[in-house]
């Protein structure tokens, strides 16, 4: 679950100081999973010989109601996606860890047709010096940096920058002590930097993140690139079942004939009650001077080990103009209920 999860890297961070390792670095556990959809299942573990896999996986049967208020389009959709994340490792004689890790995801809509198959692979060597990765890995720094995920189907639009790193490239990730740094640099030459210092404090559990990322994105005319400098700051803390999180960013957007600052703010909150999770968040920027509004509501109920009941409601409205040129074009309102097993 969300708050195990945390619970444990808390505890991670209090026995590091205690046996004093704060000054050393360690290797960092590699995932490739991006995606909204992951497994809150410990990985199933198995040796064969010298190296040890990991595996775990998704499979979800969503049915989704979308009210779109561009393309006037009022759809109910049932769908099913699922996915699998293996990661094959050994450790050679100088203590030096090398390994491989795959993920892969399928989805398809029942009603409308239509099949989508996407994946990530990553390559990596992990010393005491941290983890040097090869691959698709332009998604590490964001995923040890960002807001925790709404619960269940719920998922908060505009909680990142616009501009996004291309799927290739090289990564390190160290840990030190309470503390993680992360770089991504991609076969552009494009880059995200981020830093994670997470430590208890009496009953309640604090976290802090930053990032900068330079990108690129295409607007929404489909034509214009526009180069994006963004920076952005997270803080949470977690008491009982309960965590709290607020994210800053501020984005600068240039073009050959425009440019545009955005700045945003997200927030949110998840509970546990019993089987019982529930999530709510919100976010509010500006873009140009022009307003991005997003709300999104969460419930997962436990059914049984890895199953699951799921819900979410999610809005999101934004039509960005920048210097005639059309950024972000949405407003529509999804609601989402799933079964799902997690593995």
């Amino acid at each position: 679950m969300v708050f195990s999860k945390k619970s444990a890297l808390a505890k991670a961070a209090v026995l590091s100081a205690l046996i004093g390792t704060s000054t050393m670095v360690h290797a960092q556990e590699v995932r490739l999973n991006y995606d909204r959809l992951s497994s809150l299942e410990e990985p199933v573990a198995f040796s064969v010989g010298d190296v040890t896999v990991e595996v775990s996986g998704v499979a979800d049967i969503p049915v989704v109601a979308q009210d779109n208020k561009i393309t006037a389009a009022d759809d109910v959709n049932l769908g099913f996606v699922g996915n699998f994340e293996v990661t094959a490792e050994t450790q050679l004689a100088n203590r030096w860890t090398v390994g491989a890790a795959y993920f892969g995801e399928y989805s398809t809509d029942v009603f409308n047709g239509g099949d989508d198959y996407s994946d990530n692979v990553a390559g990596f060597i992990g010393t005491s010096f941290g983890t040097v990765l090869g691959g698709n890995v332009n998604g590490q720094v964001r995923e040890l940096t960002r807001r925790a995920r709404g619960v269940g189907n719920g998922f908060l639009a505009f909680d990142d920058f616009y501009g996004s790193l291309d799927r290739w490239g090289g990564a390190y990730i160290g840990r030190f002590g309470p503390s993680v740094v992360s770089a991504v640099v991609d076969e552009n030459g494009d880059f995200e930097l981020g830093a994670q210092f997470q430590r208890p404090i009496g009953e309640r559990d604090y976290r802090f993140t930053a990032r900068v990322r330079r990108s690129s994105f295409v607007a929404a005319d489909g034509l214009t690139e526009f180069n994006s400098t963004g920076a952005g700051l997270v803080g949470e803390f977690v008491y009982g079942s309960s965590l709290y999180d607020l994210g800053v960013g501020y984005e600068r957007m240039t073009s050959q004939a425009v440019g545009a600052n955005r700045w945003f703010l997200s927030t949110g909150a998840q509970t546990q009650l019993g089987p019982l999770l529930l999530s709510a968040e919100g976010h509010y920027g500006q873009a140009a001077g022009d307003d991005e509004i997003a709300a999104a509501f969460g419930a997962s109920y436990a059914i049984a080990r890895g199953l699951s009941l799921n819900s979410g409601i999610n809005y999101e409205n934004a039509k960005i103009e920048a210097g005639g040129i059309d950024l972000v074009q949405t407003e529509q309102i999804t609601a989402v209920g799933s079964v799902r097993f997690s593995f």
